[in-house]
């Protein structure tokens, strides 16, 4: 049985994983505010809901986990007019 949020309309099936991208940083450490353009793709951010996993490998993370990502992992979509990432749980690296 698939575990989701009620913040979230969408099940993930299999090993899929649904997350909240973490808020781009606005300021360098020294105090330099970012553009826009310049902005990095944020590696960071929250699980809200978790397939059911495959038949010989449950899945690890779980509805609320903050993990990290390639900077490149998942696929954006847009749900309930937010932007989040659906991507395998084999594309999470660790959860923090």
């Amino acid at each position: 049985m698939a575990k989701t949020t009620s913040k979230s309309s969408i099940t993930p099936l299999a090993d899929r994983v649904i997350i909240e991208p973490a808020a781009a940083e606005e300021k360098t450490a020294g105090g330099i505010i970012i553009p826009d353009t310049a902005k990095e793709k944020p590696q960071r951010g929250k699980v809200l809901a978790v397939g059911t996993g495959k038949k010989d490998e449950p899945m690890t993370v779980k509805v609320g986990d903050i993990v990290l990502y390639g900077k490149y992992a998942g696929t954006e979509i847009q749900v309930e007019g937010k932007d989040v990432l659906i991507m395998r749980e084999s594309d999470i690296f660790a959860i923090v």
